[in-house]
């Protein structure tokens, strides 16, 4: 499949919000929450007045269509460092998943943030969640690849 890896561009900054509600694992057999879900304040911190300083976004079209997208911000969430240390969120819509899509979104903004100077980031996913294997190989790429006084975290 052709895709595209861009930065977002300001005036797309609300398909974050549906990148949120695709980023929430729903285990086998459960029903999806609500889409409201969103606007909790445990969540809302991951896209309220996204465009700050620390904000760094990419996304994938397929066919000029946003189809995922990878985000960092410096935030107080789950898997808060300190006040110098985004955190990581990242998404696809479910058709576009396991094609690699989302291997490149990170690999790419992880080297934005190397670049930028950043020593770290968390990564939350449940144990369960698919994903979980794509984090670990794409962070220990990374580490192999960097400085060993450089920390890139994958929580389970």
């Amino acid at each position: 499949m052709d895709y595209r890896i861009r930065e977002i561009r300001e005036n797309e900054y609300y398909v974050l919000s549906e990148f949120l509600y695709e980023a929430i694992f729903i285990p086998v057999g459960m029903e999806k929450p609500p889409k409201a879900i969103i606007e909790q304040p445990e969540l809302q911190v991951y896209i309220a007045d996204f465009g700050k300083s620390d904000d760094w976004c990419l996304v994938a079209e397929v066919k000029e269509k946003i189809v995922g997208a990878v985000w960092v911000r410096v935030m107080d969430d789950y898997g808060h460092i300190d006040d110098e240390t985004p955190s990581f969120a990242m998404s696809l819509y479910e058709e576009y998943r396991n094609m690699g899509i989302g291997t490149a979104l990170m690999r790419d903004l992880l080297e934005i943030l190397k670049n930028k100077g950043y020593k770290q980031t968390p990564f939350s996913v449940q144990k369960t969640n698919y994903a979980v294997r794509m984090y670990r190989k794409q962070v220990l790429r990374l580490m192999m690849k960097m400085k060993k006084n450089t920390s890139w975290f994958v929580g389970c």
